[in-house]
């Protein structure tokens, strides 16, 4: 695929920002009807399969993590996604942008990442109402 043709699927497809490759297994927690359901999608065509949902008994290879400010503690939350996946491998965090009801501050979200162990390496605009943090562990020595 040419660079061009992989911008133009960035525009209509917002999940080709997220990195996903096909044939790969993306674990959802979270989801609700409030979830941007394009971005569900897109990522489902990109991986070619659907995605798995909290119930998944296996290592994924990485986690969209939808949440919102009354979900409970963010941190946990963070552990537990980290728990799901290899080392290395992305948990994309889906918050409510400003404004919208459920939104956390990005200094909330910044300082449970490092609570869990991970680091930011990419935030997107995940749709109307969401936006995307990449958050990854370490990927020296298990802890």
């Amino acid at each position: 695929m040419s660079a061009t043709a992989d911008h133009a699927e960035e525009r209509t497809n917002p999940a080709a920002r997220l990195g996903f490759e096909p044939g790969q297994v993306v674990q959802e927690i979270g989801f609700d009807d409030d979830v941007e359901q394009e971005l569900r999608e897109g990522i489902e065509a990109v991986i070619g399969q659907d995605l798995v949902d909290e119930d998944y008994d296996d290592v994924a290879d990485a986690v969209v993590l939808w949440f919102r400010d009354d979900d409970g503690d963010l941190t946990d939350a963070l552990v537990d996604a980290i728990g799901l996946i290899d080392e290395g491998a992305p948990v994309w965090l889906m918050t409510p942008k400003t404004g919208r009801e459920g939104y956390i501050e990005p200094s909330d979200i910044n300082e449970a990442a490092q609570t869990a162990g991970l680091s930011q390496t990419k935030s997107i605009n995940a749709g109307k109402d969401w936006s995307g943090s990449r958050l990854v562990t370490p990927k020296s020595g298990k802890r």
